[in-house]
């Protein structure tokens, strides 16, 4: 008589041969130095800022922090250019990638659609990747349209990727069915409404990031301050920060060359280099923050937008 139990076999197990082992091995190595090379520059940003000025300019502060002080985030915090350009850099982040999302995703489900004449705009956006005006023919056209020395320079400068364009036409293509167009305009749905209704609630993973790039790039943006604002009151964090570490570089050839009061001004020196570590950290949070957020909708964003189906 046969039982009616049920027998339970283990699931086979393939073995590793010692090829393999070593492939993952030296795989684990290879991984663990790039993130060692990648994030000890950071992490020595980091306990520089909190320690004493004399010992990072000397090199003994390389694995941790010695002489813990805060001095350097008390002269950042007291610092009023600083956190005006600071705001201004969240307002044109924030602007700019409501701005850009906005293009970008309406450029992109307009591709995503087939209408006459599709293939030659299709060429002529591809075009602008490998070809521009260059940058006197940018800046006179910014003057000539009123954007120099204006805060929507910053906004708008670059507001547009087409690379970015590209990605969200392809997920719109390869992840919203075809059918479910159609049914909408047998509903009587308009094109409008189509896209605020089901295209833009569909694509939460690709804005997501997308926000991410244009947020980052906005913010790291310190070009378009340096050329097109000659107001100090209109610069972003990123163009002070630029002007802090150009002023450090000619304060040190200065104190070089001087024998009389060299040591006082070596002094101050020192002070403004941790108070220099202090305000590369401030200013890396918010990118830092922003990408540790929106990180799990990378692979999937990426990954589903880049393949056709």
């Amino acid at each position: 008589m046969v039982s009616g139990s049920v027998v339970r076999t283990r699931p086979h197990m393939q073995r590793m041969i010692w090829q393999d082992r070593v492939f993952h091995a030296v795989n684990l190595a290879l991984v663990i130095v790039v993130l060692v090379v990648m994030l000890y520059p950071l992490y020595l940003v980091v306990i520089c800022s909190v320690s004493d000025a004399n010992l990072v300019s000397r090199g003994q502060v390389t694995l941790y922090p010695r002489g813990l002080t805060l001095d350097g985030y008390n002269a950042v915090i007291k610092n009023k250019e600083i956190w005006r350009s600071y705001v201004n850099s969240v307002l044109y982040t924030v602007s700019g990638t409501i701005i850009s999302l906005a293009v970008t995703m309406g450029a992109a489900f307009t591709l995503s659609r087939k209408f006459p004449g599709k293939r030659l705009i299709s060429t002529l956006f591809v075009f602008t990747m490998f070809f521009g005006g260059g940058l006197i023919p940018t800046f006179l056209t910014m003057r000539n349209v009123g954007l120099y020395n204006n805060v929507w320079v910053c906004i708008l400068m670059g507001c547009v990727s087409v690379w970015n364009v590209m990605l969200a036409r392809t997920y719109i293509t390869s992840t919203i069915p075809e059918a479910l167009y159609e049914a909408s305009t047998l509903d009587g749905a308009t094109q409008i409404q189509y896209f605020l209704r089901i295209v833009v609630p569909l694509c939460g993973t690709i804005i997501a990031v997308l926000s991410v790039y244009y947020g980052v790039d906005k913010w790291n943006d310190y070009w378009t301050g340096l050329i097109y604002i000659n107001d100090r009151a209109l610069l972003p964090l990123q163009t002070i920060l630029k002007e802090i570490l150009a002023s450090l570089e000619m304060s040190r050839e200065i104190i070089m060359s001087m024998r009389d009061n060299a040591e006082s001004d070596a002094v101050l020196l020192q002070r403004a280099q941790i108070a220099k570590y202090c305000v590369i950290v401030v200013s890396t949070v918010p990118a830092v923050v922003l990408y540790l957020c929106m990180q799990k909708f990378f692979v999937k964003g990426v990954m589903v937008g880049s393949v056709k189906g």
